[in-house]
């Protein structure tokens, strides 16, 4: 390795710990403020403590906007990935005008700022009568997870040899069966990908869920909002360290199902 080689290198790596410690440090200063026992935002914290942790079972409002978080993420993720799959087949496998056109609009919510949307959203929801605050989170969470899964989905189309259906197929297996037995292993890791991915980005959304919430129907990050107005301690913290928390066992589970290198090869 020459000299400039090296220089590179060493030049490369600490452009990425600068970049790392840059993106971790308010992770790390969220999760010790939340285990500190001041009442406010202290670094480093006076003393260590759970006190926080317990104020949550006690904090008005934190349950139910929990619930309807999951609640919304874990049903529009589903929808996304039907939906999502059988829009990326039909591009991968269809031979019809405008197919590009179509692809690179799926995944236009990725591109928009989410603030744009929600008010497109909120416009076109009027306009049609949607007014029901549950369906309208739903539908608006369906619109910003599909494009995890579009773009998943549709890559790991794009390196599967269809021909293996029909190998399937001579061999005795039917559409659907060859369909459940060949393609849906193959995709397992693409969906696994996309749907974490998709409920995590549902579940931390803020600026498309403010158009759609109400006094009744919040969800998390919302009433994490309300919170920080209202009352600006760690508990805050506390409740942020947890959306951590589920993000680690995310990566987790898809690291020990799939495997890091090959997530983030999709």
């Amino acid at each position: 390795m020459t000299r400039a080689e090296q220089s590179a290198t060493v030049a490369v790596w600490a452009i990425a710990s600068i970049a790392v410690i840059f993106l971790l440090t308010p992770l790390v200063v969220t999760v010790a403020v939340s285990f500190g026992s001041s009442a406010i935002f202290t670094l480093p914290p006076p003393d260590w403590s759970l006190r926080w942790y317990a104020r949550l079972a006690a904090t008005r409002g934190l349950l139910p906007a929990l619930i309807t978080s999951v609640e919304i993420a874990a049903l529009s993720t589903l929808v996304a990935l039907v939906l999502g799959t059988l829009c990326s087949i039909a591009l991968v496998r269809g031979q019809f005008p405008g197919r590009e056109a179509i692809s690179t609009f799926l995944v236009s919510p990725l591109m928009l700022p989410g603030l744009v949307i929600g008010i497109a959203m909120l416009q076109g929801f009027r306009a049609v009568g949607l007014r029901e605050v549950w369906t309208s989170l739903l539908v608006a969470h369906v619109v910003i997870t599909m494009p995890f899964v579009v773009r998943t989905v549709f890559g790991a189309l794009s390196l599967f040899d269809f021909s293996l259906i029909d190998a399937a197929r001579t061999l005795g297996c039917s559409y659907l069966a060859a369909l459940r037995k060949v393609l849906a292993p193959a995709l397992a890791p693409a969906f696994l990908t996309s749907g974490m991915f998709a409920f995590l980005a549902s579940m931390d959304n803020y600026p498309i869920s403010i158009f759609f919430t109400d006094a009744w129907t919040k969800t998390l990050p919302i009433q994490m909002l309300q919170y920080v107005e209202e009352s600006p301690d760690p508990t805050i913290a506390a409740i942020s360290t947890g959306l951590i928390l589920l993000a680690v066992a995310a990566l987790f589970i898809g690291d020990r199902l799939v495997g890091l290198r090959r997530l983030a090869d999709f």
